[in-house]
């Protein structure tokens, strides 16, 4: 069965993995785009979101490269999507990254509010899902033909992941700043009592990197 997986996700040295008072304006938080400083530097950042023959190699390169190997879904929650919150308004709304978005696979989107799935440049397909991180998990396997899902977050899906056990390797990449406030990724978590241990462990100028298994 195809696995699971959070990767790149960015924490404070104070555990939090977005900012205060997240808006269009500040889609991370207040302080919150910080945290990725040391992935916007790779190379796989830089081709990947904005199309550059630029950014630095080595090893936060080759967490964020791996990151997309083997991904054939994506799972999001609805913050992930955009700003907008309730029942839609209109579907002026198409996500973050324009026409063309990262992803270039099936997207399931994680919302209370249904709305028709949304075809978008270079292979993405945006499908809301409103019964639940269960269901969009087993329409992303299937999607994902064999392939890994990618959880992509916010903080309270991977919460709610976590506590489910769904989540079978989990890479931190932890930000040298503090936040101050925001929301912490592991409020409420006890992880040895789900099963995950460390498994990888590497310190960068940027970051340090932590991968957790489920066992």
């Amino acid at each position: 069965m195809s696995r699971l997986r959070i990767e790149s996700f960015t924490l404070s040295l104070d555990g939090f993995g977005a900012g205060p008072d997240q808006s269009l304006d500040h889609p991370l938080g207040m302080g919150g785009q910080a945290l990725h400083g040391w992935a916007l530097a790779t190379r796989t950042f830089q081709t990947r979101l904005f199309g550059r023959d630029a950014g630095e190699t080595g090893p936060d390169d080759e967490f964020a490269a791996r990151g997309f190997d083997n991904v054939g879904a994506w799972i999001l929650g609805r913050n992930m999507f955009g700003p907008v919150r309730g029942p839609w308004p209109d579907e002026r709304w198409r996500g973050w990254w324009g026409d063309n978005p990262v992803y270039h696979v099936p997207v399931f989107v994680l919302t209370h509010h249904a709305r028709a799935p949304l075809v978008m440049e270079g292979g993405t397909t945006f499908h809301f899902v409103t019964d639940g991180v269960a269901a969009a998990l087993e329409r992303a396997r299937d999607a994902a033909g064999g392939k890994d899902v990618r959880l992509g977050g916010g903080v309270d899906v991977i919460r709610q992941c976590l506590r489910l056990r769904l989540v079978d390797t989990l890479h931190l990449a932890i930000a040298p700043l503090l936040l101050g406030r925001g929301e912490r990724l592991f409020e409420g978590i006890d992880l040895p009592a789900l099963g995950y241990v460390c498994t990888q462990h590497v310190a960068t100028a940027r970051a340090t990197h932590v991968v957790l298994s489920r066992q």
